[in-house]
């Protein structure tokens, strides 16, 4: 169980950084091609107020300088670093002009292919490979204006890849760490288990030899005086104290992730119609009717004993819990996995903590008569379930219905 704790504090904090850092690295990527996206159109726009060509700077005074109001990553040399190239169409939407005098990378053939797939795609704004466009109307028809942003890509890509071996590098640190300091951050739980199961198998030495005293003397006493109300209170008083010893011993050997499973092909089938025909009478003498529908030759890989057991304790849960004159439904479905449903009218469904049933101890109406149950078998059922890959809940399948699902995996 702390094996599982510990593992299960390792995947949280991997799983959190790990989610933590994929956020991270999404923003960054957003921010990075935001950025790109704006630099870019701010230099096809230049170009495209200019009619296609970059426009000849000058300050206020008229002499050549940066004019007002430009991004601060023009420079007075960004009109000779910039790669561009001009198409223009005329107004029945055939190629005009080719310019490609200010970049040496791209044919006339090559622009007047790129120019005619965005011009049929419609797009004001695009990426054409690694060149940006702005595709405006104009007076003749449209003009569209590509601007070369391969540096610029190259250089958020190598920022991105920077970026992702420091996320991916600082998560595997973090990772390592949470592996270390794990076992500390469980050592408390540990240590307050390896009490808790101390105390049971303590208590189960303690209890045993005054329980066996006790019905030792109870079968001398009914041989000497006979049997009485008394007498039989005790016994069963005695029995039931027994019995819940002995589940709690069951419990902390299960806990101890060592029990013993015989694992062997058998049939899920024939086993459930066994338990159910052991079931007949005890569902008859409470008044109650039990339905099952079992599908044909379904066979499981799992210790026998343990499956049975399950099966025995969500019986025998439906039979105590089970409204008057209500009728337990059991199904067995052959699907990937077996899967096994118990269902019971139980009317106070409604108020019923489900997720609290397979705690020990846990009883769903503690107001109800007295039933026999200890409110540990549920938490067994899981536990069985559990070591054989399995899982196990409860749901509630209306206003007054409840019913518990088990997925046999193999």
């Amino acid at each position: 169980m702390i094996y599982h704790l510990q593992r299960k504090v390792i995947r949280i904090c991997g799983g959190s950084v790990i989610l933590v850092f994929a956020v991270i690295f999404l923003l960054i990527y957003s921010f990075s091609t935001r950025q790109i996206n704006e630099t870019m159109d701010a230099l096809t726009d230049r170009i495209s107020d200019n009619d296609g060509r970059f426009p000849e700077w000058r300050d206020d005074r008229g002499n050549p300088g940066i004019p007002v109001g430009l991004p601060d990553f023009m420079t007075i040399e960004t009109p000779f670093s910039t790669r561009f190239f001009t198409v223009r169409f005329d107004e029945n939407g055939r190629v005009a002009d080719v310019d490609v005098s200010s970049i040496s990378a791209i044919t006339e053939e090559t622009a007047r292919k790129y120019a005619e797939e965005t011009y049929e795609s419609g797009k004001e704004r695009g990426w054409m490979e690694d060149y940006r466009y702005k595709q405006y109307q104009t007076g003749h028809g449209r003009t569209i204006v590509y601007v070369d942003g391969s540096m610029n890509r190259f250089m958020s890509n190598r920022m991105l890849f920077a970026a992702g071996v420091v996320l991916i590098i600082s998560a595997f640190a973090i990772w390592m760490i949470a592996i270390f300091f794990s076992k500390h951050a469980v050592r408390p739980v540990a240590e307050s288990y390896e009490k808790q199961k101390q105390f049971i198998t303590d208590a189960n030495h303690e209890l045993k030899t005054p329980l066996t005293l006790v019905m030792t003397n109870l079968d001398i006493l009914e041989a000497e005086i006979g049997e009485n109300e008394w007498l039989s209170d005790i016994r069963s008083e005695g029995e039931r104290m027994g019995a819940l010893v002995n589940q709690l011993v069951v419990l902390a050997r299960m806990d101890e992730d060592k029990t013993n499973l015989e694992m062997q092909s058998f049939s899920l089938s024939d086993m459930i119609v066994d338990v159910i025909s052991e079931f007949q009478m005890l569902v008859q003498e409470r008044g109650k009717t039990l339905e099952a529908q079992i599908d044909p030759k379904v066979d499981y890989v799992g210790d026998e004993t343990a499956v049975r057991r399950v099966v025995s304790i969500l019986l025998d849960n439906a039979v105590k819990y089970c409204d008057d004159g209500g009728s337990i439904r059991l199904r067995l479905e052959k699907k990937k996995h077996p899967v096994l449903y118990v269902e019971n009218p139980y009317a106070d469904v409604g108020e019923t903590e489900l997720d609290k049933l397979f705690d020990r101890f846990y009883r769903a109406d503690k107001a109800r008569t007295f039933t026999g149950g200890f409110g540990v078998g549920l938490s067994i059922a899981k536990a069985i379930v559990t070591q054989h890959r399995g899982e196990i809940s409860a749901y509630k399948k209306d206003t007054g219905h409840i019913g518990f699902k088990v997925i046999w995996r193999q």
